[in-house]
């Protein structure tokens, strides 16, 4: 299993993966997106997104989600999805990373702590209760110093070995590339190595 950064022939994979998870995202861009595979089959098993909040009151960045396909539940998918997106946010300099959840059992494993809503910045704070609205009121912020998070060592044992709880799903056994991902169009092309001359 691997994590990478989204590509754009995963934009069409991606917005299907996000409707069918009843999941909100009015500021799709593919480029914000990394994705777990597995290293065999090139199978997707999660995905998962920052957003870097740019407002007059200052700038901060979100974990807005991570989702784990249900064969693949369990086995550390998600915690590598978080690493990934801590680290390229760490990566563009912001210190902290804030998230905001119904359920913080599932990030005070990797150092997440919740955070008291009077002591929260004023745009993490509107960002808060425009969650709230959204999603209810038992919604909460917490927030890790990027350097401070950290994948338990179980979470990364799974992920090594990771492995679906079903059958790949019609297209995804072996790997994903076509030819039209690299602009051939396989009813024009007579040979293997086709040029176009």
């Amino acid at each position: 299993m691997y994590v990478r950064d989204a590509k754009n022939r995963d934009e069409v994979w991606l917005l299907d993966r996000i409707e069918e998870a009843d999941i909100d995202d009015p500021a799709f861009r593919s480029r914000d997106y990394v994705i777990a595979l597995d290293e065999e089959t090139s199978r997707k098993a999660g995905f998962g997104r920052i957003r870097v909040h740019k407002t007059d009151g200052g700038e901060f960045c979100e974990l807005a989600f991570v989702y784990t396909l249900p064969p693949w539940r369990q086995q550390g998918v998600g915690a590598h999805v978080m690493e990934r997106l801590v680290a390229e946010a760490s990566d563009e300099g912001y210190e902290t990373v804030y998230t905001f959840t119904r359920q913080p059992a599932y990030f005070t494993p990797f150092g997440f702590e919740p955070q008291e809503t009077s002591g929260l910045p004023e745009p993490v704070a509107a960002r808060l209760a425009e969650v709230r609205g959204e999603r209810g009121d038992d919604v909460i912020a917490m927030a890790v110093r990027a350097e401070g998070f950290d994948v338990p060592g179980e979470f990364r044992d799974r992920f090594k070995e990771a492995q679906p709880a079903d059958q790949p799903e019609d297209g995804e056994v072996g790997v994903e590339e076509t030819a039209e991902d690299f602009g051939i169009d396989p009813s024009e092309a007579t040979y293997k190595y086709d040029t176009g001359n």
